[in-house]
């Protein structure tokens, strides 16, 4: 049987979502937990792989296993094997067709920026702090630049695997909520470091720096060289992947 597992961790003390040799993994974490409860190895495929520090609220994961256990059993029996940063949210079978990874028809993120002269303490794992007052509205306009189909090379890690650089941004909004600034994106896939990458070429716009156009001359230069810098994991959380409707997962997953 294929079962599909909700996750959410906060991945301040992981190495990153991809099980390793060595160090912590969020993968590794799991598999061991699901291994537990299935009394046998259990391997598991991701909609998509988070750096180090990079949080997570519903990662989607499936694994196969012939075990015969029931929703909950998977659910708090794989809890109760796992650290306070990371916990299984839902468990459902699903058909053996379902893919975590090739299924989604897109990818959400968002990147939090707590705005104001002091750095925070109470939140400071879930957001990167800029003392500089930001210009939202700034930061908005020059954001819907990247709406579409486009060659998202400037915003890429040099050592990205993917085969293209091509991406389609479906949404980007950069909203302000008092002291703490919002940066929401969804696409059908993200290169490694884009979001990153894009809200580092976001803030000198909002401080002032940079011009709109800016952006555009970025973009279309296809140049890593030439954006701003990659902005820290710590304000980065992959909020959920999104898939057609005919899997009957939860709602908020659904296209």
């Amino acid at each position: 049987m294929r079962i599909a597992l909700g996750i959410e961790y906060d991945g301040t003390d992981f190495f990153g979502w991809q099980r390793l040799s060595q160090g912590r993994s969020v993968q590794g974490d799991v598999e061991a937990a699901l291994s537990f409860v299935a009394n046998h190895p259990v391997e598991v495929t991701c909609a998509g792989r988070t750096d180090a520090g990079v949080h997570a609220c519903c990662q989607v994961v499936h694994f196969d296993s012939a075990a015969k256990r029931d929703e909950r059993a998977w659910v708090h029996g794989t809890n109760s094997r796992l650290q306070a940063d990371v916990a299984v949210l839902w468990a459902q079978p699903v058909a053996d067709e379902f893919h975590a990874r090739f299924g989604a028809r897109a990818r959400r993120y968002r990147y939090l920026i707590q705005n104001r002269p002091i750095r925070a303490a109470l939140h400071a794992r879930f957001v990167t702090w800029e003392r500089v007052p930001l210009d939202v509205d700034a930061m908005q306009s020059a954001a819907q630049i990247l709406l579409g189909e486009h060659d998202f090379t400037s915003f890429r890690t040099l050592a990205c695997q993917a085969k293209s650089p091509v991406r389609t941004v479906r949404s980007i909004t950069v909203v302000r909520a008092q002291e703490e600034v919002s940066i929401d994106i969804e696409a059908n896939a993200f290169l490694h470091h884009m979001v990153r990458n894009i809200v580092g070429s976001l803030l000198p716009i909002g401080r002032g720096e940079r011009a709109r156009q800016w952006l555009a001359d970025v973009l279309q230069a296809r140049d890593r060289s030439i954006a701003g810098p990659t902005a820290p994991a710590t304000g980065l959380t992959f909020i959920a992947p999104r898939y057609p409707s005919e899997w009957k997962l939860p709602a908020e997953l659904t296209l």
